[in-house]
């Protein structure tokens, strides 16, 4: 079982002025000369974790992190202007020519699975391939199995009650259309009910993100300030349909057919269901998927930590030599 590497200290940080007043984190780590990877972090909103660079051997890779808008260190924080799918991927494609790297390997899970296929279908020329874990799609079902009565919910009923709490009515019972309803929370003037709302939607996330309970992971998740904009970044894509045509990742998939790439997805991943992972596979021939039969989404269960960790040096030693 392959374990993360050491942790990785950045050898330059900067903040990388795009458009509309954002100002983007950028963390640089292993050797300049090696592999360019951009790790896509997962939301929207969730910006960068210390782990995030420890999934590759830093004699290998030059690492490239960055917080996309409004998430983790980029400011302003938890901002919702000009923060679209559109401008995530033109903020990447500023990044990669701010650096003068011609092609990149890209590394995303959950949303950030998303964004790499996206930039990806934009930008195919400038890609080596893809690393991918738990593909998440976007459409409208995907968001409803997460946020609404009718997916996650029926697993954990218990950790439901929780994420229904703030949106309760005076008969005691929970609106329907969730995302929209938190959405109006997190975007109102009442300041306790926004951070009581941030905190319930971030805490319901992590409380599935796992197949054993991890309450560290739900902890850290519940902090105020991540919780914000994890929550707040959210639930504005999905009340925009992640700002995507009906099925277009599916759709653009030929546009990258030829690029190779691996999905690690765990078996039982209640936030992102496997079948998205098969969906995407099916439409990609160059494309190997890893099911890990003893893990659910997140990042840091063992099997995936195991399955990531192969799949970087198995790009290093046949995609990028």
């Amino acid at each position: 079982m392959q374990q993360l590497y050491p942790e990785l200290k950045s050898y330059r940080e900067f903040f990388l002025p795009v458009s509309d007043g954002h100002s983007l984190y950028v963390a640089l780590c292993g050797n300049p000369d090696g592999i360019p990877v951009a790790v896509m972090h997962g939301g929207p909103g969730g910006g960068c974790g210390a782990s995030s660079r420890q999934f590759f051997d830093p004699n290998d890779y030059h690492i490239i992190l960055m917080d996309q808008r409004g998430a983790g260190r980029s400011l302003p924080h938890a901002s919702l202007e000009a923060n679209t799918t559109q401008h995530l991927i033109s903020d990447f494609e500023l990044l990669r020519l701010e650096l003068g790297i011609s092609k990149w390997l890209l590394f995303g899970g959950s949303w950030g699975s998303t964004l790499a296929l996206a930039y990806a279908q934009a930008h195919p020329s400038q890609v080596l391939g893809l690393i991918l874990r738990g593909i998440f799609l976007g459409r409208q079902k995907d968001v409803d199995w997460i946020y609404e009565a009718s997916g996650a919910s029926r697993m954990f009923p218990d950790y439901w009650k929780v994420f229904e709490k703030p949106l309760l009515g005076t008969d005691g019972q929970a609106t329907k259309q969730m995302v929209n309803r938190y959405y109006q929370l997190l975007c109102g003037k009442d300041e306790l009910k926004r951070f009581a709302a941030a905190k319930a939607w971030a805490t319901w996330e992590a409380s599935i993100a796992t197949l054993d309970p991890n309450p560290h992971l739900v902890s850290g998740f519940a902090d105020g300030h991540f919780a914000l904009a994890l929550a707040r970044i959210e639930c504005h894509y999905f009340v925009n349909k992640c700002f995507f045509e009906p099925d277009q990742l599916l759709k653009n998939m030929y546009k990258i057919s030829h690029l190779p790439g691996i999905i690690v997805h765990g078996r039982y991943d209640m936030i992102c269901p496997s079948e998205q992972a098969f969906e995407v596979h099916e439409a990609w021939q160059e494309c190997q998927l890893k099911i890990v039969r003893d893990a659910g989404h997140s990042q840091q269960e063992p099997g995936i930590v195991d399955n990531l960790i192969k799949a970087t040096r198995h790009a290093a030693k046949y995609w990028c030599s």
